[in-house]
């Protein structure tokens, strides 16, 4: 982190009661008390912006860069107009839309025409925006939240549905259907495909998370219960055999080759960023003002372990001018376990390269939400350095 980074929370001392549930809730200890004058300070350096200060301060003291009530609320106004249900999703399990009405079909929900709300956890959402969002013309509110144990933030499953319970005893009083508010657990998984695997259990041995046992006859076993969706286990697959749903390898290819295409037609240079989905939010929620209207796209990975060298590569060959990483530093990754073999990935990709002349068209960097413009200041670097560079460069092997 930067010396000039700008916070993205701070405390309103002008505001703060110094009643100290922020200090009680915070997952990662990063807020304290000054024993001088007692004032409530966060320590940036272990901030995750996971937002559940900002949800429990009682006298709204708590500064949010992003994701503030405001901000929240106005997007539930502004989208879908017509639309009766709100589904608010943890960034963890938040999937494309067509997966959105799986996930509630499996619990029994039959939900269409909603608007879609992706917070970076499920505690992140206040109390007062339930019943704003209800009191706008929001009849039903969905909460997908990570299933329990599964919080990339810890405790934020927990507090929030701990919090809609409370919500669901005042909205009953009030009149509101018992539906008004309802939770549905989801958490994304790996899933095995036993048409394409050969049996060489690779995924056993590199799973972080002992989430998967070798089986007989090409027959692994994936225990729900243990993996965390981090992609490992996919990117060393050799036949695409065991995947993470939503970050399907050939689903992610065909989203880059036909946006490469496309690109290559406009005549400019062109970028493609891969983000590990907790490492910058404002990039993933809002990517066309990020990347301010350029010939550019970003694409997300669960975690820097499922960033895939071959996309890396296959992505330069298809076209595009630069690819960018984006991933987040060790001390704030939330998927800890098996880093080592994210940085044994990322050796290989960049020897590869090397090799291929290609390294001054790959950048990695490790941001974090913590530091307000900090994606935004690498990625116009980067893509002012990559339109440099003679157009077409990323197609040709050294020597040429």
């Amino acid at each position: 982190m930067n010396d000039n980074c700008i916070a993205a929370v701070k405390v309103n001392q002008d505001l703060c009661s110094r009643c100290k549930v922020c200090y009680s809730t915070c997952p990662f200890e990063a807020i304290r008390q000054r024993p001088d004058d007692g004032r409530i300070e966060i320590d940036i350096q272990k901030c995750q912006v996971c937002g559940i200060c900002y949800s429990a301060c009682p006298v709204s003291a708590i500064e949010m860069a992003y994701y503030d009530h405001a901000g929240l609320l106005e997007h539930v106004r502004a989208a879908c107009p017509g639309a009766e249900t709100l589904v608010m999703m943890c960034r963890g399990n938040s999937p494309s839309s067509g997966e959105v009405e799986d996930i509630l079909a499996d619990h029994g929900l039959d939900v269409k025409g909603y608007v879609p709300m992706r917070v970076p956890c499920a505690g992140r959402v206040p109390t007062d925006l339930i019943f704003n969002a209800l009191a706008s013309g929001i009849r039903n509110i969905v909460s997908i939240q990570c299933q329990d144990g599964f919080c990339r933030m810890k405790e934020g499953t927990r507090i929030e549905t701990r919090r809609l319970l409370l919500s669901k005893a005042v909205l009953r009083q009030l009149g509101y259907p018992e539906d008004a508010v309802q939770v549905v657990k989801y958490s994304r998984k790996a899933v095995w495909n036993g048409h394409e695997c050969v049996g060489c259990d690779k995924c056993v041995f590199v799973c972080p998370y002992g989430a998967i046992e070798a089986g007989a006859i090409s027959s692994p076993r994936i225990d729900p219960g243990k993996c965390v969706g981090c992609g490992a286990c996919q990117v060393v697959c050799p036949h695409n055999a065991i995947q993470v749903k939503g970050y399907e390898f050939y689903s992610v290819l065909r989203s880059y080759e036909e946006a490469a295409e496309r690109m290559r037609k406009t005549g400019r240079p062109s970028v493609l960023v891969f983000s590990c989905q907790w490492s910058e939010f404002t990039a993933l929620d809002d990517p066309e003002g990020v990347l301010g209207g350029r010939n550019a796209m970003l694409l997300e990975v669960p975690c820097f372990k499922g960033l895939d060298p071959v996309h890396v590569l296959t992505a330069l060959q298809s076209g595009f001018d630069g690819v960018m990483g984006v991933v987040c530093a060790p001390e704030d990754c939330k998927l800890k376990n098996g880093r080592d073999a994210a940085e044994r990935q990322l050796e290989v990709l960049l020897i590869a390269l090397k090799r291929l002349g290609l390294s001054e068209r790959f950048e990695l960097h490790e941001l974090s939400p913590r530091c307000k413009g900090e994606f935004a200041q690498a990625f116009d670097a980067f893509y002012a350095r990559v339109s440099a560079m003679p157009r077409g460069g990323a197609c040709r092997r050294e020597g040429d």
